[in-house]
């Protein structure tokens, strides 16, 4: 079998960022698939299980919620790794492009408070595994980055 894409990025060299992971044609639409890198691959600790999972809530709702992306999101969820997350989007897109809407994504799940969208037992299969007290720091903490991002942030490296 082929290696696959994302297999071929060095992960010694990737940085937290927001990153084009690739652009799929389906007929006459693209879609863009960011990789949303939180965490220095094989450097730092993976984001813990129950706030990547706080975090799949609140930025599915916010996307598929939000007044200008909701009916161009087609996915948003964690990446097994637990280094970050995709965001699948309808049409040609760029990092430089989003990332105004990523920052807007953090600086909301920062600002959360309530009900967790979508975390109770008859809406999801494991409701209770939610830390939003962490969503809200590695949100903080990847907003932070985000907000000050340079080419290497926001281009693969090569």
């Amino acid at each position: 079998m082929e290696k696959i894409a994302s297999f071929q990025i060095d992960h010694i060299r990737l940085l937290p960022g927001l990153y084009v992971s690739r652009q799929d044609k389906f007929g006459d639409t693209i879609l863009t698939t960011f990789d949303m890198r939180f965490k220095q691959p094989n450097k730092e600790p993976v984001i813990d299980m129950p706030a990547l999972h706080t975090i799949e809530h609140l930025g599915a709702t916010f996307l598929r919620s939000h007044k200008d992306w909701a009916n161009k999101t087609v996915y948003f969820g964690p990446m097994g790794c637990r280094t970050g997350f995709y965001v699948i989007l309808e049409g040609k897109r760029s990092s430089t492009e989003v990332l105004p809407l990523i920052i807007e994504l953090m600086d909301w799940i920062q600002a959360f408070e309530g009900d967790i969208p979508g975390a109770a037992p008859g809406e999801c299969g494991n409701y209770s595994e939610q830390n939003l007290n962490m969503a809200k720091w590695e949100a903080a903490r990847y907003g932070a980055l985000l907000k000050k991002a340079g080419k290497e942030n926001l281009n693969y490296p090569a």
